[in-house]
């Protein structure tokens, strides 16, 4: 139990060869061939945002081997959203991090997962917070992150700890990856029938167009002129907001929250993390068309402009966002049709010359997309439903792994709970080594 449980310095948890450290200071110009580098900003969500690294030329990195990755250490923020932590996967090895990261490479008595946890935890984020600095950018100081006492259980309770945190966060990710494969799926077979028109194309070509004889019945064989230039025969060419509506939010400091019953307000900065945490609230006593729920698509018109399949829970909709909808087209064709446009609407934002760039509704008119025969869309809906209705699923079901371990994190990293009450409830949602 936590009283039973010794604390000790993060520094004598560390590797004596290698003692918390931060990383390059003068990363110099981008090299695409060089080496990846991790910034502060690139840690987020308990994980190494791989997909954003840049890179730093071989002779910068060599200035700096002490911060070589091997895979495996703990790298913390220090600077802009201090406190973000993960463990470096094993295929950043020989990598390399800047001045805005510390690195923690533990002592092999240390399981890293554990300390990670623990860091992540509220008792983790108030020490490590405890030492931010500033008033407009906080900072964790270096030396005062290598006194933030860490909970020692022995070692087998911390693998046993770490194991069932894992756990979740393994399904968690596997959700997030086969997502991402779903969602191209869709996005994959909406271009090729719906952009490229490939059928068309292959039936007019007189090619196999490789579909079954059913589906490929439907597609046309040849193409007419329109305002796009040539569209499969007896298609529809017309604005964005011809086949959705797009109802903007309101001004929700107009409806503040009847005591006890509220929604959280979702926002731009609530679209771009995906939940409601620490959002605003507002009345429950909405019209229903302002109340958002799993599976709306959402549409920000202005500042970031994105477009999500919200699956962050129930909430009220803000101005500045549009909640999209259709009684004559499939979620995905609108969504989709909107993710086609979304780079030429954030163009027409960045040339606006305000503070905060936007669209206005003109533009969704002058927006165009074609519109097939209903008998595509039918075949098409039957392809590419399921897979979007998944994705939706897959996510929801995320929020509801991060409630689970988030409530269980700091009473296991804390002793409050044994470990032996709380294996079970995870037992369900074990991911297979292979996966």
């Amino acid at each position: 139990m936590v009283g039973e449980w010794r604390k000790t310095p993060l520094s004598d948890l560390t590797d004596p060869d290698t003692p918390v450290t931060y990383g390059v200071v003068k990363p110099g110009p981008e090299d695409l061939d060089g080496v990846l580098f991790i910034r502060g900003g690139d840690i987020a969500g308990g994980r190494v945002l791989t997909e954003r690294l840049r890179t730093i030329t071989r002779e910068v990195s060599e200035q700096y081997k002490r911060t070589l990755l091997r895979g495996g250490e703990i790298v913390v923020s220090l600077v802009g959203n201090p406190g973000q932590v993960a463990i470096v996967p094993r295929s950043l090895k020989k990598a390399n991090i800047a001045r805005q990261v510390g690195l923690v490479r533990l002592r092999v008595d240390v399981d890293a997962r554990f300390v990670k946890y623990f860091l992540s935890s509220p008792m983790g984020q108030e020490a490590l917070g405890a030492h931010s600095l500033g008033s407009v950018q906080q900072v964790i100081n270096l030396r005062d992150l290598k006194t933030v006492n860490v909970p020692t259980p022995p070692l087998s309770a911390q693998r046993a700890i770490a194991h069932i945190l894992g756990t979740l966060d393994d399904k968690i990710e596997l959700n997030r990856q086969m997502s991402e494969t779903l969602e191209a799926m869709a996005r994959a077979i909406f271009k090729s029938w719906f952009v490229d028109f490939d059928p068309v194309r292959a039936k007019a070509e007189a090619r196999d167009p490789g579909l079954p004889r059913p589906i490929a019945d439907l597609f046309p064989d040849r193409f007419e002129d329109s305002a796009l230039g040539e569209i499969p025969e007896g298609w529809a060419v017309c604005g964005l907001d011809t086949i959705a509506q797009f109802l903007n939010g309101l001004a929700l400091q107009k409806y503040p929250p009847d005591s006890g019953r509220s929604l959280p307000i979702i926002k731009i900065a609530q679209l771009r993390t995906g939940n409601t945490e620490a959002a605003d609230r507002a009345s429950a006593d909405l019209d229903s068309a302002y109340i958002v729920e799993d599976g709306d698509v959402l549409f920000s018109w202005s500042g970031s402009l994105a477009c999500v399949l919200w699956a962050g829970g129930r909430g009220a909709l803000n101005q500045h966002l549009f909640k999209v909808t259709s009684q004559r087209f499939p979620k995905w064709f609108y969504y989709n049709w909107i993710q086609q446009h979304l780079s030429g609407f954030r163009h027409i934002a960045a040339g606006k010359a305000t503070t905060m760039g936007h669209i206005q509704r003109h533009h969704l008119s002058e927006a165009l997309v074609v519109a097939p025969a209903p008998k595509i869309l039918v075949a098409a809906d039957r392809q590419i439903a399921p897979l979007v209705d998944s994705v939706v699923r897959n996510a929801v079901q995320c929020r509801t792994l991060a409630a689970l371990r988030d409530l269980l994190l700091p009473k296991l990293i804390s002793g409050e709970l044994r470990i032996e009450n709380v294996e079970g409830i995870v037992r369900n949602f074990e991911v297979p080594q292979s996966a």
